[in-house]
């Protein structure tokens, strides 16, 4: 008897490195928009860009906005569709469905920056936004990993931030628009707390090759987690900007929080510090609670402006955290060593530079403190882009898919 046999599947079909999972493009596109953003602010700010050119809503909205829900969400969204993956087992998107969301993301910010109809920024940052929570959502379903659905659950609270902020750019209220800025911020920071808390410990014990566990009690986390929500959820409704001593003791309990969990991580060994792909995940942290610090000494009437404990969490904290995870993220995805070039270092470096420059010498000294700072903070993204575009837009260098 003769036996037919079954034939095979038909091999998938190739896909260009870039698209092969979510941190390849968007951890380019938002360092390179990192880059571009800041470089085209400060040049705004100083006087030196053409005043016949203006983005959508001026260039002060357009700041507001592009930081958060343009550069750190595409970070976001890069780091999400690679992690959950890893998490779930579930496949993320690639190829030509992960090229149309980068599509979203890229429309929008063009839209922004051409000053376009404001319904057509909206209507591609809600195709983005809701479109990557769907995704991400979809992955934690199929696994039935519900102690990570705050992933998804927050990008869908910063697509209700980012409404609000359209609002107030169609009513032509700028008050809205800030209140919108400033709950977005907290949400990304209620997600470096997550995020946070899942991988610096890992990443610890894995470079020192430490089998105890050194994370915090998960009833810390959450309540730090969901103080950021909280915030966010205040800010919406405009409040925490203007000084009153009733948020001093809230702020000093979530920095109390903070560098508790801070030091049981080990960012007091030094070793830590001695470690380039390490150091600055600690250094972003630390910045987290001198922004805390910060605000609770805002509130208490012991410090007179609110924006450099605001720029303490964007840029140092934000910034360097971000800066820290793209870097570790896309070697360890692209199949290569855990090793930071000396380039990188001088870019974790430079970062850290322009979060000083910006908190503690603009006050003072305010455009050559911010001159500073947009430099530090250029120069690191640079350097990023410069060293890992060539990685992020090739195969894996051990042959596997990803």
């Amino acid at each position: 008897m003769i036996q037919i046999a079954k034939p095979s599947a038909p091999p998938a079909a190739p896909v260009f490195p870039l698209f092969a999972l979510g941190f390849r493009p968007f951890f380019l596109a938002g360092a390179g928009f990192g880059v571009v953003g800041v470089a085209l602010w400060i040049a705004a700010l100083l006087g030196a860009a053409q005043p016949a050119f203006q983005p959508l809503g001026g260039w002060l909205t357009w700041h507001r906005h592009e930081m958060p829900f343009g550069f750190a969400l595409a970070i976001v969204a890069g780091f999400s569709l690679t992690a959950i993956q890893n998490w779930t087992g579930q496949a993320s998107l690639k190829g030509a469905p992960l090229a149309v969301l980068c599509g979203f993301w890229l429309s929008a910010r063009l839209f922004w920056l051409g000053g376009a109809p404001w319904e057509y920024a909206f209507a591609a940052d809600s195709a983005f936004l809701l479109t990557l929570a769907c995704a991400v959502g979809r992955m934690l379903w199929r696994a039935r990993q519900t102690h990570s659905i705050a992933l998804p659950l927050t990008i869908a609270l910063l697509w209700l931030a980012d409404a609000e902020f359209f609002a107030g750019l169609a009513r032509g209220d700028a008050d809205l628009s800030a209140r919108a800025a400033l709950s977005a911020i907290w949400l990304i920071t209620a997600l470096m707390t997550m995020i946070g808390g899942r991988v610096i410990p890992f990443f610890t014990q894995q470079t020192f090759r430490d089998k105890a566990a050194r994370h915090t009690p998960l009833a810390l986390d959450a309540a730090l987690m969901l103080s950021a929500l909280a915030l966010s959820f205040l800010a919406a409704l405009g409040a925490g900007r203007a000084a009153n001593a009733l948020w001093t003791p809230f702020f000093l309990a979530l920095f109390a929080g903070h560098c508790w969990r801070f030091f049981v991580w080990r960012g007091h060994t030094p070793a830590i510090w001695r470690v380039p792909l390490l150091w600055p995940l600690f250094a972003s942290m630390l910045w987290l609670c001198l922004s805390l610090l910060g605000f609770a000494l805002f509130h208490a009437g012991m410090a007179a402006a609110y924006f450099p404990a605001l720029h303490a969490l964007t840029i140092g904290a934000m910034g360097g955290l971000i800066l820290a995870m793209i870097a570790r993220v896309s070697l360890a995805h692209t199949g290569r060593p855990l090793i930071a070039s000396r380039p990188m270092f001088w870019a974790f470096t430079s970062l850290n530079l322009g979060g000083i420059a910006r908190v503690f010498l603009a006050p003072f000294f305010y455009a050559a403190g911010l001159s500073a700072a947009a430099f530090f903070w250029v120069a690191a993204f640079m350097i990023f882009v410069w060293q890992y575009a060539p990685m992020l837009c090739r195969a894996r260098a051990d042959g596997t898919p990803g």
